[in-house]
């Protein structure tokens, strides 16, 4: 059965259906992926919530889906898009193809499209609304696709606490990943995770060592109203901000954002340390970025860069132990060499000068 994707630039694809043909049609921003491997991860990180991605490799599914790679308990897309999607998987770890997946939670998958030129649409006009769907006619205008402030539909409502011999790390859960959980409870961390707009006050109450300002979806100022909060937070204690987390921590501290023509999507994408001019390839999922020249007088400085663009990677602080990363340290999927970030934060936690309280 034929399906559709059609374009907010006016342009129309046409494919066949995967999954079962959805009975209504279905909006998102339609976005990009380049890794070859990680459409498990990708389909169930809360950041990608409400995004119809589109896979870059030219075949998907053919691993199948299992049990550990999950990075949420439901996929987040709103759609997929794929050249081909191979439902005879072949993996020890695999229990369900990804057809069956995603039938299960109602996400259509679209195949036999030319991704390839929709990836080039992409880069010449940015991330756009989409529809896809089983009817050829689409008006660009009626679509509402691109919502606001949805951090609310992925963060938790209650605060969950695990055990660890180690420092107290609260994490304002704006969407975080599992793996980013995982990254800590294995350096021996006790960990908070709270809902992303926990006033300062009851997180003092929880006696943390430090805050870690988790990744999520959307535009970062769609949460203005959270940045007077977030900035006691984050002068009290040692952070680390991540993703989303990195945005809020420049835009509580004075500086500005700006989207990106079509954002960083990959497991490879080079990032270069200021400091010490190495280079290390990195996993990135994000639409937005920090604006250097927007960093004047916040105290900020740039630690990491994109060697692609030479847009901001990560931030540290003059004075305060403060550290972010716009790429993903944790990197599941994607290469691990970043995962020291969670070493020097840690570090940061047990020597930082001038907190309300120090871990030793």
């Amino acid at each position: 059965m034929k399906g559709y994707i059609h374009l907010q630039s006016g342009e129309t694809f046409t494919g066949k259906w995967i999954t079962a043909a959805p009975t209504s049609s279905v909006e998102g921003e339609v976005v990009f992926y380049t890794g070859m491997t990680g459409y498990q991860e990708v389909l169930t990180d809360p950041s990608y919530k409400n995004q119809i991605v589109v896979f870059t490799y030219p075949l998907i599914g053919n691993y199948g889906i299992n049990e550990s790679d999950f990075e949420s308990k439901i996929p987040h897309v709103a759609g997929v898009i794929v050249y081909e999607g191979s439902m005879t998987h072949s993996h020890y770890q695999a229990n369900q193809s990804l057809k069956d997946y995603l039938e299960k939670w109602n996400v259509p998958m679209l195949g036999h499209i030319d991704t390839r030129a929709i990836v080039k649409r992409i880069r010449s006009h940015g991330s756009m609304p989409a529809v896809i769907g089983s009817s050829k006619e689409w008006s660009s205008s009626r679509s509402n696709a691109v919502q606001q402030n949805i951090v609310d539909q992925v963060s938790q409502r209650e605060t969950k606490k695990i055990d660890g011999n180690g420092p107290h790390i609260v994490m304002l859960d704006f969407g975080y990943k599992k793996s980013m959980l995982t990254a800590l409870i294995a350096r021996s961390c006790q960990v908070s995770i709270v809902p992303f707009n926990m006033s300062y006050s009851k997180i003092q109450a929880l006696k943390p060592d430090g805050i870690l300002l988790s990744n999520g979806p959307g535009d970062p100022k769609d949460l203005q109203e959270l940045l007077p909060n977030l900035k006691l937070i984050i002068t009290k204690y040692p952070t680390l901000g991540i993703c989303l987390g990195h945005q809020l921590t420049a835009l509580a501290l004075g500086g500005n954002t700006e989207k990106l023509l079509y954002g960083h999507r990959g497991a490879n994408q080079p990032v270069v340390d200021v400091i010490t001019k190495k280079v290390f390839m990195t996993s990135q999922n994000h639409s937005y970025m920090v604006e250097e020249d927007s960093l004047k007088g916040t105290g900020l400085y740039v630690r990491f860069k994109n060697v692609n663009d030479q847009s901001v990677e990560g931030l540290s602080h003059q004075s305060l132990p403060i550290l972010t990363a716009q790429f993903h340290p944790e990197a599941h999927p994607g290469p691990a060499e970043s995962a020291k970030l969670f070493d020097e934060f840690i570090n940061l936690v047990r020597y930082g000068i001038g907190r309300e309280k120090v871990y030793a």
